[in-house]
């Protein structure tokens, strides 16, 4: 098995790739899903899953989580299953709008961020819950502290929860190998993708995908190409990596300071894709000034869409 790629790659960074920006009604278009039929999904914070169809022409509520949306895939019966950083696990019906909770708590604790997901061919959902301290409103705190309080777990379809992965730096985005053989989790403070093997000779091992990332990876999806695309939310930080390895007391300090002075995300729109083996394949840096950090991708036939966190608006490329 091939070790791990680093962001040292040779691979050089494409930068002439140009970005076309589709504004939403609604800030923080969060993450992007791509359906069979070509509508983008995406959620904003003000609770709204919104539906873009013709390319950006026309642009619908299809319904209302009450929380705040942030992973969203496609579940078999048509519905969308949102992973809602306040709510837990929803399904929402893209139809009518309604609401139902899958799953709200875990061993009767209420979930504190649950963040991204990714849907099995049997129903079976991964999906990771960011932190156990702090949540989406303190995602920061949560960071410099290095809590490493993330998990990654899995929802049968008979509805039994399971802890797959815990001690998480933050994890975030959630994938599955083509064959479904593994599972990997975007540790984002970690810079690392972790894998977890389902089948074969290493089921039950745990490795990385990829490491060394060269920065932040906020969630991660499965293309319709069968590359696993990765956002790179923040470039690497050599201040915020000091401060995480400081006292905890220091720590907490700076994550109670006025936000105008605490550390910020660079401006910068930066994605890879990774192929099953860990092989680097696309690395594309686009213009930041109009839009920046990229937390949500999705490609689909062979165009890449990108959701954020900082925006009113998804945008997309071709690489």
């Amino acid at each position: 098995m091939r070790d791990p790629v680093r962001y040292t790659s040779v691979m050089s960074i494409r930068t002439d790739v140009p970005l076309t920006v589709v504004p939403v009604p609604g800030h923080g278009a969060e993450d992007v899903l791509v359906a069979p039929d070509g509508t983008v999904y995406t959620g904003t914070e003000d609770g709204a899953v919104h539906a873009i169809e013709d390319g950006g022409r026309r642009i619908r509520r299809v319904g209302y989580t009450g929380g705040r949306p942030l992973g969203l895939e496609l579940l078999g019966d048509g519905r969308l299953l949102v992973c809602d950083a306040r709510r837990g696990l929803l399904a929402l019906d893209p139809v009518d709008g309604a609401v139902e909770v899958l799953q709200a708590d875990v061993d009767g604790v209420p979930m504190r961020f649950c963040n991204n997901a990714a849907v099995g061919s049997d129903g079976t959902i991964w999906f990771s819950d960011s932190s156990r301290v702090h949540p989406i409103e303190r995602w920061k705190a949560d960071f410099v502290e290095d809590t490493r309080t993330g998990r990654l777990l899995r929802r049968d379809p008979d509805g039994a929860v399971t802890t797959v992965l815990t001690g998480l730096a933050f994890a975030n985005g959630v994938a599955l190998a083509a064959d479904e053989g593994f599972v990997v989790v975007a540790e984002t403070a970690g810079r690392t993708l972790v894998r977890r093997w389902l089948t074969g000779p290493r089921a039950g091992e745990q490795d990385l995908l990829a490491e060394d990332l060269p920065g932040y990876p906020d969630n991660i999806a499965r293309g319709s190409d069968g590359l696993v695309w990765v956002t790179i939310a923040s470039p690497f930080d050599p201040v915020v990596e000091r401060l995480r390895r400081g006292p905890m007391p220091l720590r907490k300090l700076v994550t109670r300071i006025p936000a105008a002075l605490q550390p910020k995300p660079k401006r910068t729109v930066r994605v890879q894709a990774y192929d099953d083996a860990g092989t680097l394949v696309h690395d594309v840096s686009c213009e930041a000034s109009a839009y920046h950090m990229a937390t949500g991708v999705r490609e689909h036939d062979g165009r890449v869409w990108i959701g954020s966190l900082q925006e009113p608006a998804v945008a997309w490329f071709t690489p």
